[in-house]
């Protein structure tokens, strides 16, 4: 089992690798592979499986009214999946998530997330911080759609990046083709608009990296 992806997961924040395994090893749990591709969450069925990345990355997608597929977000090793699915009302998973690559992925249900809850207070703050952040990605993704222009929605995604990390350098997300997908805008679009904000001052565009020239000027692109 990676511990190092276990170590960074934000749920076993604050504990050893050796508390890690005693409590990952107490709870019924597997590993299981997936294959580029392969999905690992289907939409709308029974959210009975919370996993936690080891190595790899997945994609959370949904397929829209235009046929086009909305690609909501990108996880990679040391984060969870279907964990908020598995503790919701609807008790369904509300997007497919698709392998984006070779992938492994612990997997336990949800009686024994909660058993490991019980065995340390601390998984158990770390537990709700995770359910508020993921809250708070599901407000961001939504206020990101409210916004027609292409250079709002670079400015917002930076913004809150930058918030986020504590630093001004943004990296794309996974490459310019998803990043225009998360944004439901297309690649051209997305690379020419780019361009301009660099050409304004706005920011230093350097794949994979986007650096933030002039946030208050990104406020003001919003605020149009």
């Amino acid at each position: 089992m990676n511990l190092q992806a276990l170590a960074e997961c934000r749920l076993f924040r604050g504990l050893s690798p050796e508390e890690i395994r005693n409590i990952t090893c107490s709870v019924p749990c597997t590993v299981r592979h997936y294959e580029a591709g392969e999905t690992i969450y289907r939409l709308m069925s029974k959210a009975d499986r919370i996993g936690i990345i080891l190595e790899g990355r997945v994609q959370a997608q949904k397929t829209i009214y235009n046929g086009n597929p909305f690609h909501f977000s990108v996880r990679r090793a040391g984060e969870l999946i279907g964990l908020v699915a598995a503790f919701s009302e609807a008790g369904k998973y509300p997007f497919d998530v698709v392998a984006a690559e070779k992938t492994d992925i612990l997997v336990f249900d949800r009686a024994g997330l909660l058993q490991m809850l019980r065995k340390d207070e601390r998984l158990t703050d770390n537990f709700i911080s995770e359910l508020a952040s993921a809250n708070l990605l599901l407000q961001q993704r939504l206020e990101l759609l409210t916004y027609n222009a292409i250079q709002q929605k670079i400015a917002f995604y930076l913004l809150m990046a930058s918030r986020e990390s504590g630093k001004s350098a943004v990296p794309v997300p996974d490459s310019m083709t998803r990043w225009a997908m998360m944004m439901n805008v297309s690649r051209p679009s997305l690379h020419r608009e780019l361009k301009k904000m660099e050409a304004g001052g706005l920011i230093r565009y350097s794949p994979p990296v986007v650096e933030i020239i002039n946030p208050g000027g990104l406020w003001q692109v919003l605020e149009r």
